[in-house]
């Protein structure tokens, strides 16, 4: 065997041994289901990926759908297990609300900042020190290069990195269309709650969109808003109305 042939069998059983230590770190990190096959089945693995960005954002620019992708968040961060870090700029969460979708105070520690680089690097700084339930940020812009750092960071401890895209103005939500490292991509826009056969308010719904997902495919859910141990329901098949630009029904 030639020095060349050689060096190639060297590279080529180091790549397996790599792929076989990624594999298995994936394996124990494992996924955290929504426990719907109709989502979970567009996940690879089954579910949301521990150790990824996951990133999520309103389907407006109001108050509204943009509280809507919080609680879905808060959702997701309390089916996870152990403290939850949320880094943001604006406290003007309603602590009510995130118990009503699972996620109670006492588990959360709240991380404040005056600017958003500032988040992002609190956020890194959680995701470094490890045993946490996830570590959620609140932004506007997610630029390639911080999304990477964030990535990188929930690989090395395993915990979950979730990011809640929020912005003031309707010029500021074309961001979210930019590349960034993120795992998944969410967009939840609220639409009319579930009918009752009484006058009332019944359950809130939302229209989900899976706008990104590695190895896998976009999907649209209509889907029942978290409930008390942060899960959502699943209120129809995906929605498939799309105008000519390719844009959901229910995007504004």
């Amino acid at each position: 065997m030639n020095s060349a042939a050689a060096s190639n069998a060297v590279l080529d059983g180091l790549r397996e041994q790599i792929a076989h230590l990624q594999s298995a770190s994936q394996r124990k990190r494992g996924v955290l289901p929504f426990g719907l096959a109709q989502i979970d089945d567009r996940l690879p693995g089954g579910g949301l990926a521990y150790g990824a960005l996951h990133e999520c954002a309103g389907g407006g620019a109001g108050t509204v759908d943009g509280a809507a992708a919080a609680l879905f968040v808060a959702g997701i961060a309390a089916r996870t297990q152990g403290k939850v870090v949320w880094c943001l700029t604006r406290p003007d969460l309603f602590f009510p609300a995130l118990a009503q979708a699972g996620l109670h105070p006492n588990r959360v520690v709240f991380v404040e900042s005056d600017k958003e680089e500032d988040v992002l690097a609190n956020m890194e700084e959680g995701l470094s020190y490890g045993g946490l339930g996830a570590v959620i940020g609140e932004i506007v812009r997610l630029p390639m290069a911080a999304s990477r750092r964030l990535q990188l960071a929930a690989e090395k401890s395993g915990t979950m990195a979730l990011v809640v895209r929020r912005w003031r103005r309707q010029t500021e939500a074309s961001d979210f269309g930019q590349p960034t490292a993120s795992t998944t991509r969410w967009r939840v826009s609220v639409v009319p709650s579930e009918e009752l056969p009484v006058p009332g308010v019944g359950r809130a719904r939302w229209f989900l969109e899976l706008m990104r997902v590695k190895a896998g495919e976009c999907a649209e859910f209509e889907v029942g808003a978290c409930d008390a141990e942060g899960r959502i329901d699943i209120f129809s098949r995906p929605a498939d109305g799309q105008d000519q630009a390719g844009r959901s029904r229910h995007s504004r």
